[in-house]
């Protein structure tokens, strides 16, 4: 599964947790990946920051789950999770007998190999002490940190009914989407409403 892959089944409110979190603590972070996801539309930053944040959340995710993302999807999930999830990380590593930094950032090369049955009793503990889609979550985005994954990672994920993106099924839809389709235009933004404030845009960009 790509990271494009996974916006597209994740519970909503993980990838609003996460820009919200960018937003109130890492501001840099949020502003670039608003201006790249723009300008990945042909659109100026300013017109998504017109938007009330809500919507600045629910248009990134909807982006964000589109092939052609795909690579800043993927490095904003690495960011959050070595940002604000060590603990997970650490454990993780310690688990798995990774070298780490301390904060759970891998030192030297990942490993050709994983130990199946210290795999699973890494993930079981993970289990025990965090929350199971955050667990889930992480366990997807490290299986690509390596051409093609890891086989026995692939199967826990494959197996694993504790593994899962959102604590609910995710409602049937009509039709698969496309996942080059680009989401649907948006409306023109009401020229009343000021740029977010806390984003501080350029005051001299014309509207998009």
């Amino acid at each position: 599964m790509k990271a494009y892959e996974v916006y597209q089944k994740i519970d909503p409110a993980i990838v609003r947790e996460m820009f919200t979190t960018f937003r109130e603590q890492e501001r840099e972070v949020y502003k670039s990946a608003l201006a790249t996801l723009a300008q990945s539309r042909k659109l100026r930053p300013v017109f998504i920051q017109k938007k009330p944040v809500d919507q600045q959340l629910a248009w990134m995710h909807k982006t964000l789950a589109v092939r052609a993302n795909d690579p800043v999807g993927e490095h904003l999930f690495q960011v959050w999770f070595m940002h604000f999830h060590k603990p997970m990380l650490v454990d993780f590593c310690d688990g798995m007998g990774i070298e780490h930094n301390g904060e759970g950032s891998v030192e030297g090369s990942l490993p050709e190999t994983v130990d199946g049955e210290k795999l699973e009793a890494t993930a079981n503990a993970l289990f025990e002490k965090y929350d199971p889609r955050i667990v889930s979550l992480y366990l997807c985005i490290f299986n690509l940190q390596k051409p093609g994954g890891w086989p026995e990672l692939a199967r826990l994920l494959e197996s694993d009914s504790r593994l899962r993106l959102r604590d609910e099924p995710e409602p049937p839809q009509a039709a698969s989407p496309n996942p080059d389709q680009q989401p649907d235009p948006d409306p023109q933004p009401d020229p009343d409403p000021q740029p977010d404030p806390d984003l501080q845009p350029d005051p001299d960009a014309p509207a998009a």
